[in-house]
């Protein structure tokens, strides 16, 4: 009762602030809310003022995808390490009549990019060039998406882009966590930019300082005025191109204006009476989703027990083996025949899961892929109106703030997703994952990424919106969520917040976070695990419905947080 009474408190006080104040800043330390419950409309993600503005959108009358584009625009400006405009991802969504959309504005290789272009004159992999500025920037799709996605909005764009434009203009105030990270960024900020930068002042960021982005301000104003062209041609393109001139990239008008985005089909399955819809390739999500859970769905979790050995390990063995698929058969569709059928077909995963002893790990060099006749800086955010439509969205620009690349004049910065493609065999990128020819780099390709937005119906009526950033561990974190609220029965705001696991594949390394308990950490590396603890895994958001009201959790391990009414 008491933890209601707090959570109503803080929506009361955060709703009042946003209602009388003309200062956007004003709500930034007050409104964080990490639970919720509501019946007519609700926003999670990554920042509160973003979670404000797709609130207030739904209650202008605006449904879930007006509230998901006003979000995603105002996490570009109050989110800069992972909200962008200079990025791209996935959304998964259901309208009010049924309708299931998978949209892909994943980012694409520059033409001019080939699959050799990170390694030096012998051969080996020069994984600074992949990561860090500007030759490790990927085509932007996050505009075009916004405009997809208004395909299903309500309201004009320009009403939904104007709560970005006067963040960016007036400025907001940042907490100490976002001090923190522009403070430790600074030098690379001045390694990969010339002049001025919004990012960096003379001296450190701390909490309540006011981060103003003028030049961020004008490029949103353009998109504003000029739609996706305001972006993808005009001013705004020809200053990327000239951001790419000044430091060797290689993304040219052309690329720009090329770009396009795509409905792909949605991954779609049944666990245990649930109809679970995640998103497809270019991204591993879905597919390593339905894997994981298929693969467990033979054993009764519930009487195995939450966290115990038995359960960690089945799901670690579940992860290696999805994981070791992903390496060498997953990349983009349109330049690779993924087989995906064969990935989550019952006789396939049978036969991957006869190497599983439930006594003892089995180390990844004994897990191959199997054989067939075939920082982490991501956000999410999660919607759901009054209507019935839900809405689930991954965004990157890959690492903390991208390339570290500001476009000069254009105020956004630039996203290092190149380093998510195979930049050779074997050689893993910045999570980790390793690849092979199935992500090896083309012109025009999009990169294999692991978002994993993700919708959940229950008798053909949504059950659960969820999702979370975190790199390799997005698949991992949104499998332990769901099993943690349909297996074991906990609570949205427990499902998500439990410690967290991952496995996949390579390293052969089981990475925990703490408050696993000491005697299950000596069970499993009895079993025969290399046991690494880790700080916080993903920030997973979501959304449960129950007796027609909508309970919402937002993550505790960052400054997450809920908006509805």
């Amino acid at each position: 009762m008491k933890g209601i009474l707090l959570a109503t408190f803080s929506l009361i006080l955060s709703q009042y602030l946003w209602a009388q104040s003309g200062d956007l800043s004003v709500i930034r330390n007050d409104a964080i809310q990490k639970t919720g419950i509501f019946s007519k409309g609700v926003v999670v993600c990554a920042q509160p003022i973003a979670a404000n503005i797709g609130k207030d959108i739904l209650e202008k009358g605006g449904n879930a995808f007006d509230a998901a584009i006003a979000t995603q625009l105002a996490l570009a400006v109050v989110y800069p390490q992972a909200g962008n405009i200079g990025g791209g991802g996935f959304m998964t969504a259901r309208d009010a009549g049924g309708k299931l959309l998978a949209l892909d504005f994943r980012e694409t290789a520059p033409f001019q990019s080939s699959r050799n272009m990170y390694l030096d004159k012998n051969g080996n992999a020069d994984m600074h060039l992949s990561q860090d500025g500007h030759l490790s920037v990927g085509v932007p799709g996050a505009v075009a998406g916004l405009f997809s996605m208004m395909l299903y909005a309500k309201l004009p764009f320009r009403i939904l882009i104007q709560p970005a434009i006067d963040l960016a203009r007036k400025g907001f105030s940042i907490t100490a966590q976002q001090a923190s990270l522009m403070n430790d960024f600074k030098v690379d900020f001045e390694k990969y930019n010339k002049g001025e930068i919004a990012f960096v002042k003379a001296s450190p960021w701390k909490a309540g300082d006011i981060l103003v982005q003028k030049d961020l301000a004008n490029t949103l104003e353009r998109i504003r005025d000029k739609g996706a062209k305001g972006f993808y041609e005009g001013t705004t393109a020809a200053l990327i191109v000239a951001e790419m001139n000044r430091g060797k990239g290689i993304i040219t008008l052309q690329d720009l204006k090329n770009y396009r985005t795509k409905f792909r089909k949605a991954v779609s399955f049944n666990y245990r009476g649930y109809d679970i819809i995640s998103f497809p390739p270019p991204s591993s999500g879905g597919l390593l989703l339905e894997q994981m859970l298929k693969m467990v769905e033979p054993f009764s979790l519930n009487k195995m027990g939450f966290h115990s050995a038995k359960t960690i390990h089945l799901m670690t063995e579940v992860e290696r083996r999805a994981y070791a698929d992903r390496a060498k058969y997953m990349g983009d569709p349109d330049f690779w025949k993924v087989p995906d059928s064969t990935l989550v077909s019952d006789s396939y995963l049978k036969e991957r899961m006869k190497t599983f002893d439930q006594n003892k790990a089995t180390p990844s060099k004994k897990i191959a892929a199997g054989n067939m006749s075939e920082t982490n800086e991501t956000t999410h955010l999660c919607v759901a109106d009054k209507e019935g439509n839900i809405v689930s969205i991954t965004t990157t620009l890959n690492g903390n703030f991208g390339s570290r690349v500001v476009v000069k004049g254009a105020g956004f910065l630039l996203n290092d997703e190149m380093d998510d493609f195979s930049v050779k065999p074997g050689v893993p990128n910045m999570y980790g994952a390793v690849g092979g020819e199935a992500n090896s780099i083309r012109p025009n390709k999009r990169m294999l990424s692991s978002m994993c937005p993700t919708l959940i119906l229950k008798n053909n009526k949504p059950f659960m919106v969820v999702g979370t950033p975190g790199g390799t561990t997005i698949p991992t974190s949104v499998f332990q969520s769901i099993v943690n609220l349909i297996d074991f029965g906990m609570q949205p705001a427990d499902a998500i917040n439990a410690p967290k696991f991952h496995h996949q594949w390579l390293p052969d390394e089981l990475f925990m976070e703490k408050g696993f308990n000491s005697n299950i950490i000596d069970s499993l590396e009895k079993m025969g695990y290399t046991i690494k603890m880790r700080g916080p895994i993903g920030r997973t958001e979501m959304i449960l419905f129950k007796n027609g009201l909508m309970y919402a959790a937002a993550d505790i391990r960052g400054e997450d947080s809920v908006a509805g009414f």
